[in-house]
C-alpha cells in the first residue's frame, strides 16, 4: 500500500499523520500473561507459526530482563535534551530466537506529568505510548518530539512518548536494494497510458530491483514482513516494562497493529488505528493497491476543484477540467524540457501525489504550477526536484516498503494480469494507476518465499476496546478499510471525519477528532460504535 512519509522532525512526528474501561492495570508491573512459550501458543489458536510464537516469548522475556538503556541519540545534536535513544534486541527469525539477532533503535521523551492546563497540578503517569507512522519503511524516531506541540501536551504529560525504527529502517538492521547514488536518476517519464516499449523498460527495472534486494540482503530478506513487525512490537512492549501495549499506528501502522491485536489480544491496553488499511487478506496487497489508485482519482478531483474555486489567485482554470488541462500542459512542457534539468513529468506527478495525501500542501502545489506556467520554474523545482542529501533515506524506505509488501502475500507473477488490471483501471483513474503499479511491480519477480496474510480478527471480549480513525475521502487508505477493520476487531469504535480526505487525522487540525483521541487514551472512554466529526477547514489559497 503505497504511502507518503514525511521526514522533517516535527512534521513527521505530529503533522497530519498524527495525530470505556481499561483492559489492564497500571503500566508498570508483571506482564498480563506470562511471557513463556506455552502462554504465547495458547494465547492465539489461529497463530500461523507455533515456533515463532515460542520464539517471541523467549525474546520478550529476554527484553523484559534487559530493559532499554536510554542515552544520547546518535543524530540528536540539534534535538531537545529530553529526547533519549536506546536499542532493543530481537531475533531476525522468531522461529530461531538463539540465531541471528538484530537491534532496533528506540527513542523516548518521558512523561512530563504536568497538566498543560495548570502546570501546578501533576497528572498520573500512564506508561508508554508507542507510535508507528506507517510506510512500510517510515521511521518513528522523532515522534516523541510531538509532545512539544499543543495538540499533544496532554498526552505528553501522561505518557512516555516512544518512537522506534522498525526492522530494516534507519539504523535498525538497515535494508537496501540499490546504491543510493543511483536512486535519483534525473528527470523521468510518467505516462498515464504507457506504450509497450515503456512497459518493457519498467519490467526490466522491476526485475533488476528485485534481484538487487536479494543480492544485498541474502537469506535475511524473507524476514522483513508484517508478522515480524508485530512480533517486534511485542518485544518492545516487554523491553519498556509495560504490562499491556498502548499503541498508535497510522496508515500501514494500522495493519500490523491489527495483526498484533490478532496475535496478542491479551497484551493490548489501548490501541488507536489512524487511517486504517483494509486488513481483509484478499486486499493484501495487490487488490488493495488497485483500490488505492482508484481512490486517488477522486482525491485528485477534489484538489482540482479547490484550485478552480481559487482561479482568481492561481489562474489555472475555472473548472476542474480546466485545471487538468493546465496540469497536462505542464507535463508536456516538462517532457520536452525538464525544469532545472531535474524535474520531468515523473517528478511533477510525485509532487502532486502529495496533494492526494495532504490538503495542507494544496496551496503550495497550486502556486508552483501557476508560477511554472507563467515562466518561473523555481518553486516547482524546489517542491518536485530530487533532494540528493536524502537519497540514502529514501532508498532505504523504498527497500523496506518493497520487501514487506512482497513478502507479506502472494502477488500475480504473470505480467499479463498486471497489464490487464492496470490498463482497465487507468481508463477511469489515470492519475496514479500506472505509477502505483511500477512501484509494486518488483513483487511479481520477488525471489523470497511469499506468506499467506493473517486472517485479522478477534472474538467479542478477547480484545480491549480499540479506536479506529478515518477521513471519509482518504485516498491512501480508502474508507472501506476503516469499516473492515472495525468489523474484524470486536468492540472497536470508529471516528469518521466526514467529507475530508487528509491521510492521517490524529493530532491534526480537527479538534473534534483530537477530543475523541484524548478521551480514549487518557480516560479509556470510547464513543460507542461510531462517532463522526465535521471536516476541518479547507486550506486558504496562497498569495505570493
Amino acid at each position: 500500500m503505497r504511502a507518503a512519509t514525511r521526514t522533517a522532525a516535527l512534521r513527521s512526528a505530529a503533522g497530519s499523520l498524527l495525530l470505556t474501561t481499561l483492559a489492564a492495570g497500571p503500566a508498570d508491573g508483571a506482564p498480563l500473561v506470562p511471557d513463556t512459550p506455552a502462554a504465547y501458543t495458547a494465547a492465539r489458536a489461529s497463530s500461523p507459526d507455533a515456533a515463532a510464537d515460542r520464539g517471541t516469548a523467549v525474546a520478550a522475556a529476554r527484553a523484559a530482563a534487559a530493559g532499554i538503556r536510554f542515552g544520547a541519540c546518535a543524530d540528536g545534536q540539534d534535538m531537545p535534551g529530553s529526547l533519549r535513544c536506546g536499542t532493543v534486541t530481537v531475533p531476525l527469525d522468531y522461529a530461531h530466537p538463539d540465531g541471528t539477532r538484530i537491534r532496533l533503535t528506540v527513542s523516548r521523551v518521558r512523561a512530563t506529568q504536568r497538566d498543560p492546563r495548570n502546570s501546578k497540578h501533576r497528572v498520573p503517569r500512564q506508561g508508554a505510548l508507542v507510535y508507528n507512522p506507517g510506510g512500510p519503511g517510515a521511521s518513528g524516531m522523532y515522534f516523541p518530539l510531538a509532545g512539544l506541540l499543543p495538540e499533544w501536551k496532554r498526552l505528553g504529560a501522561a505518557y512516555d512518548l516512544v518512537g522506534y525504527a522498525p526492522r530494516g529502517v534507519g539504523r535498525s538492521a538497515p535494508l537496501s536494494c540499490e546504491d543510493p547514488k543511483r536512486f535519483y536518476k534525473g528527470p523521468r517519464e510518467a505516462p498515464a497510458h504507457p506504450s509497450e516499449a515503456y512497459k518493457r523498460e519498467r519490467i526490466a527495472a522491476a526485475k533488476a530491483y528485485a534481484r538487487g534486494c536479494a543480492e544485498r540482503a541474502g537469506r535475511a530478506l524473507r524476514f522483513y514482513n508484517s508478522l515480524n513487525n508485530a512480533r517486534d512490537l511485542d518485544v518492545l512492549r516487554a523491553a519498556l516494562g509495560e504490562r499491556g501495549l498502548t499503541f498508535m499506528g497510522a496508515s500501514y501502522g494500522t495493519y500490523f497493529g491489527a495483526v498484533y491485536a490478532t496475535l496478542f489480544p491479551s497484551h493490548v491496553r489501548r490501541m488507536v488505528l489512524d487511517s486504517a488499511v483494509d486488513p481483509d487478506p484478499e486486499q493484501i496487497w495487490y487488490r488493495g493497491n488497485l483500490r488505492q489508485s482508484a481512490a486517488f482519482e477522486s482525491r485528485w478531483a477534489d484538489f482540482r476543484d479547490w484550485v478552480a474555486a481559487h482561479d482568481d489567485v492561481y489562474g489555472l482554470g475555472r473548472t476542474g477540467r480546466d485545471v487538468q488541462r493546465s496540469y497536462d500542459t505542464a507535463r508536456a512542457r516538462l517532457a520536452a524540457k525538464p525544469a532545472g534539468g531535474t524535474v520531468g513529468p515523473g517528478q511533477l506527478q510525485g509532487a502532486f501525489l502529495d496533494a492526494g495525501y495532504f490538503d495542507d500542501v494544496w496551496a503550495a502545489r497550486a502556486q508552483a504550477l501557476s508560477a511554472y506556467l507563467r515562466g518561473d520554474p523555481a518553486e516547482l523545482v524546489q517542491q518536485a526536484g530530487p533532494h540528493r542529501e536524502a537519497a540514502a533515506e529514501a532508498e532505504n524506505a523504498k527497500a523496506v516498503y518493497t520487501a514487506v509488501e512482497c513478502n507479506d502475500a502472494p502477488w500475480p507473477t504473470d505480467w499479463k494480469v498486471w497489464d490487464r488490471d492496470n490498463t482497465r483501471l487507468a481508463r477511469v483513474a489515470p492519475f496514479e494507476t500506472w505509477d502505483n503499479a511500477w512501484t509494486n511491480l518488483p513483487c511479481a519477480y520477488w525471489p523470497a518465499p511469499r506468506q499467506r496474510p493473517l486472517d485479522v480478527r478477534t472474538a467479542p471480549g478477547e480484545l480491549p476496546p480499540t479506536l479506529v480513525l478515518a477521513a471519509e475521502r482518504d485516498a491512501a487508505t480508502p474508507y472501506e478499510g476503516a469499516l473492515e477493520t472495525q468489523r474484524r476487531l470486536a468492540g472497536a469504535s470508529l471516528v469518521t471525519e466526514r467529507d475530508a480526505g487528509t491521510h492521517g487525522v490524529a493530532g491534526g487540525p480537527n479538534r473534534c477528532v483530537n477530543a475523541y483521541v484524548d478521551a480514549y487514551l487518557l480516560e479509556g472512554r470510547t464513543p460507542g460504535r461510531h462517532a463522526s466529526c465535521a471536516p476541518h477547514r479547507e486550506p486558504e489559497p496562497y498569495r505570493p
